[in-house]
């Protein structure tokens, strides 16, 4: 049999005390991966030991006999019926706040404690050595030894989308008390400092999403004016590269190579600032961003992009408000079927529309004439316009869709898949079915002003949201039969 090399670890305890609970969370997770990096950096230095090294995730785990109803409006911090429930934690650090709220939580509607202790889920070696730039785990044949043999490495087994698909299969009558399994968020967390090229500590709790790179020049001078005002609660601005700035008239560094989505962060001393991320075009880079950075729990998620406008009454320029959504992106048909509706969510549909008034000076009937509320489609071919029109364009009609891109129906089914409130405001920059395509020179004056306006309106929504309390950002709507107690 071979021998187990783990680092000791206390008995699990119970705690009624969320910020103690977080804390053991820590203690746990600290040690089982300063054991994992010695280990390894022992290895890769002399040699491999004649033995298996291994630690894991520490586990939070709650139990309750009670039916009792939770007197609650929140639509989490409780369980719904009686069992034993269990999480694998990662990274207590970076969800301090999240952690002890959601137990808090927990244990004031159950008066009932949680227990902490070590889980029986192996922490791979190439996350716990995801803060040493210096030490890279090596592909399987590059060390002199088998990293497999030695070592635990991701295992796709916990790590998938069960939980929130609501397809997870509970294992000895135990149900998963968070929306993601720690291997599943330590998986996100790398692959959110690849395509981002910032680290997960910068993201904020508000995200917006574009595909036009117009936006981040003028959210970058957005936060400049910003962190000259002392009481606008706003902290620093990052850029790619982790490039930081306190100063209004700081240079930025310049990142040596581009991400392929690159991600600005506007930050506040609490977390609820605003990132910006430029996805680019596409069904598939918005599904990418989403998936990951979902893990971080966000309160909500807008797009804020360019479409085609397919009504002859609109302008280049016009605002479109997506209050349903045609899905022909096909990248989550196997996640969420195209026949489970996506629908508008009053709380965000009135902040962007409270938003747009602000920001153009409009109301009422006057901002009909720049704003249109209806159905998004979004596809996954740019070039529909130049194959049979018949089939696509009769399709939209029936669906009285305002507006086509390739992003925003993807970006909503991802935030109801996800639990994560989600909007759209979209700006019309060609008319394709009426002879405006996107070419050079075809903007006007109006559409180069309302594409100025545009990201101030997104930015204005976050900051209306960032005021509301969680119960009605966060409310029942999105929730299933069988909710996980975190959010």
């Amino acid at each position: 049999m071979t021998t187990i090399l783990t680092p000791d670890t206390p008995n699990p305890e119970s705690f009624r005390d969320a910020t103690a609970a977080v804390d053991r969370l820590t203690e746990l997770y600290q040690q089982a991966t300063t054991f994992l990096h010695d280990a390894f950096a022992k290895a890769m230095e002399t040699s491999a030991p004649d033995a298996r090294v291994r630690a894991f995730y520490p586990e939070l785990r709650f139990r309750t006999s009670s039916y009792a109803h939770v007197d609650t409006r929140l639509s989490f911090g409780h369980v719904s019926s009686p069992g034993t429930f269990a999480a694998t934690i990662t990274r207590p650090d970076l969800f301090r706040n999240y952690l002890i709220q959601q137990i808090g939580l927990l244990i004031e509607n159950h008066d009932q404690p949680v227990i902490v202790g070590p889980s029986t889920t192996p922490i791979p070696v190439h996350f716990a050595m995801s803060g040493d730039n210096a030490l890279n785990v090596p592909q399987e044949g590059a060390a002199d030894f088998t990293l497999r043999d030695v070592f635990d490495v991701p295992d796709l087994s916990t790590t998938n989308d069960d939980i929130v698909n609501g397809t997870y299969v509970p294992v000895d009558d135990v149900r998963p008390l968070a929306p993601f399994t720690a291997q599943r968020v330590d998986y996100s967390l790398a692959r959110l400092a690849h395509y981002t090229a910032t680290d997960p500590e910068h993201f904020q709790t508000h995200v917006l999403f574009t595909n036009y790179q117009f936006y981040v020049t003028e959210f970058e001078q957005y936060a400049r004016e910003v962190l000259r005002d002392p009481e606008s609660g706003y902290t620093a601005f990052v850029s790619t590269g982790n490039a930081e700035i306190t100063d209004p008239d700081a240079p930025l560094a310049e990142t040596l190579k581009t991400p392929q989505m690159p991600t600005y962060h506007l930050k506040r001393a609490d977390g609820s600032g605003i990132t910006l991320v430029n996805i680019g075009v596409g069904p598939s880079n918005a599904k990418t961003a989403t998936d990951h950075i979902a893990v971080l729990r966000p309160h909500a998620w807008l797009m804020v992009g360019h479409c085609a406008g397919l009504r002859n009454t609109q302008a280049l320029g016009d605002f479109v408000l997506a209050h349903g959504y045609l899905r022909e992106d096909h990248v989550l048909d196997d996640d969420l079927p195209v026949w489970v509706p996506i629908p508008a969510l009053a709380e965000i549909q009135i902040a962007l529309e409270q938003s747009v008034a602000q920001v153009t000076q409009l109301e009422g009937y006057e901002l009909k004439r720049i704003m249109r509320t209806g159905t998004v489609a979004t596809i996954d071919n740019r070039n529909w316009e130049l194959r049979d029109q018949s089939g696509p364009v009769q399709r939209l009609s029936q669906s009285r869709a305002v507006a086509l891109d390739m992003e925003s129906a993807t970006i909503a089914a991802n935030g109801y898949r996800f639990r994560v409130p989600y909007g759209t405001l979209l700006c019309v920059s060609d008319k394709p079915l009426h002879g405006e395509l996107k070419l050079p020179g075809m903007a006007s004056d109006f559409y180069k002003t309302q594409v100025a306006r545009h990201l101030m309106i997104g930015i204005r929504a976050m900051e209306l949201l960032r005021r509301m309390p969680l119960e009605r950002i966060h409310s029942r709507k999105l929730r299933s039969f069988d909710e996980t107690a975190f959010l």
